[in-house]
């Protein structure tokens, strides 16, 4: 019900993702020089993008001829966040023919 409310159609052409972010915050490499541990500056250190934002990136770089439609949340465990992406194939012949889809992807 979700991937339809962002515009996943059973069709040929479009495809639906499921991806895993891993959760937790960005990993800095330790400075070499010597300072107090708390001034460090490696743990506790957060990216200005959201995980969604984050999976939808890999998703693209993965399927290089696909073009964004939607992604929702699905699960989160203890080590990753999960992800559908919806991706519809903007060459397919089934996309250029109909009309509604062909507007959302240009």
């Amino acid at each position: 019900a979700r991937a339809r409310r962002l515009g996943y159609k059973a069709k040929q052409g479009i495809i639906v993702v499921r991806m895993r972010v891993g959760a937790g915050g960005m990993r800095k490499q330790r400075p070499t020089g010597g300072r107090r541990p708390k001034h460090l500056g490696v743990t506790r250190i957060k990216a200005a993008v959201s995980m969604k934002q984050v999976a939808e990136r890999r998703v693209l770089e993965r399927y290089p001829n696909m073009k964004l439609f939607g992604s929702y949340f699905l699960y989160k465990d203890s080590l990753y966040y999960w992800f559908e992406v919806i991706l519809a194939d903007k060459s397919h012949k089934s996309i250029t023919k109909d009309k509604e889809l062909r507007k959302r992807i240009q």
